[in-house]
């Protein structure tokens, strides 16, 4: 085993009668990061956690934590507090005795007890509510209050299932970020499973993006974002264009635009159709330079107004009359007046065009065909 992963997943398998609900997961997580399980419902990520917390037993493979082996020990022998979902508090106890829980059953001295509960309750933002009930909370300081349970016994990991899915929006966006805070403040090592990538983006040291019961990619917010090894990766993180595109001769065709193509040891399958996956923000209307290459024209169709900015939706006879999303400010909109029907003139960022093959059996799209867009 690498000596230097806090927690070492080897061919972990899971099956559920005829279902595989996970295949060969091979992973590591080092002391103290802050890993995310990103996918859609469905994908394992669940279920991986449980099985990192012994609630679920893999049919194969092997888990080790700070190089001990506790593929096969109940939940109450491992070192790992948990939040769930749905908060879990203990309704007829007060924040107090929930937070006090983990110790009471351990038997900690009571002076000690009442000390570690005053410091994780002011930890969490919430002094003085110990004598509360959880009912008397609102849904964002029963979750504090949850994670301040997990968190009383020292645990080496702590676990996040979905923590956050049950909040409004805005308590969400806040309480994401002092889980963060609370994380790199105690250094635990720790593990939230989300199926919301802004909420990955913003707090992982490393994302894990799963898809029926593999792992796609693993690797920084910046890099699952910027360099997904994977169509599925381009388009379940952040907005996508996907556009056909076909590569002859070393040159990348993409409607009435080509540009060199150099694809590494894809070079050597020859000419063939693709798709091409392009961020919104890669599609730039200034600034924009008289001889300026991979430029075009296109007519807005719809403004989706987002604040500051907005996502705006264009054709073009240089796509085909494919749809694009770009991304434009709304003082560039109020400068140069433009709204749907308006013609605006965008340039390419040809170094941030990432390039796949099509898979096996599937057609080339029609020229006149519009892609679905993420």
């Amino acid at each position: 085993m690498t000596h230097d992963l806090f927690l070492d997943l080897r061919h972990v398998h899971k099956a559920f009668g005829g279902f595989t609900a996970l295949h060969d997961i091979n992973l590591g997580i080092r002391k103290g990061e802050f890993v995310c399980f990103l996918g859609p419902s469905g994908c394992g990520k669940t279920t991986l956690l449980r099985i990192i917390a012994g609630l679920e037993v893999q049919t194969a493979g092997e888990v080790f934590q700070a190089g001990r082996d506790i593929s096969r020990l109940p939940p109450a022998q491992r070192d790992y507090g948990i939040v769930f979902q749905s908060y879990a508090l203990f309704p007829n106890l007060s924040v107090a005795d929930n937070v006090a829980y983990g110790l009471v059953n351990r038997k900690t001295p009571r002076i000690e007890i009442r000390r570690r509960v005053e410091e994780l309750v002011k930890l969490v933002g919430l002094p003085g509510s110990e004598n509360k009930y959880p009912a008397q909370l609102s849904g964002g300081q029963q979750q504090r209050i949850a994670l301040a349970r997990a968190l009383a016994t020292s645990p080496g990991l702590l676990l996040l299932d979905e923590p956050l899915s049950a909040l409004d929006a805005l308590e969400r966006v806040r309480l994401r970020q002092e889980i963060r805070v609370l994380q790199q403040t105690l250094g635990v090592t720790t593990i939230m499973v989300t199926h919301d990538q802004e909420e990955a983006l913003s707090v992982a040291d490393r994302i894990v993006v799963m898809n029926h019961g593999v792992i796609e990619q693993t690797g920084t917010p910046m890099e699952i974002y910027r360099e997904p090894a994977s169509p599925f990766v381009a388009d379940f993180v952040g907005k996508v264009n996907a556009l056909p595109a076909r590569i002859a001769d070393g040159v990348l065709q993409m409607g009435a635009l080509s540009m060199p193509f150099s694809g590494g040891d894809r070079d050597d399958r020859g000419d063939r159709d693709v798709r091409v996956y392009l961020r919104p923000e890669d599609v730039l209307a200034r600034p924009i330079a008289p001889g300026d290459a991979h430029v075009f024209e296109a007519c807005i169709e719809k403004i989706e107004f987002l604040g500051s900015y907005c996502h705006v939706h264009v054709t073009s006879p240089t796509f085909a009359s494919h749809r694009l999303t770009v991304y434009l400010s709304l003082n560039f909109l109020a400068e140069q007046s433009l709204a749907v029907g308006s013609t605006v003139r965008l340039k390419l960022l040809p170094e941030r065009i990432k390039v796949f093959d099509l898979p096996p059996g599937v057609q080339p799209a029609s020229a006149h065909a519009t892609p679905a867009l993420a």
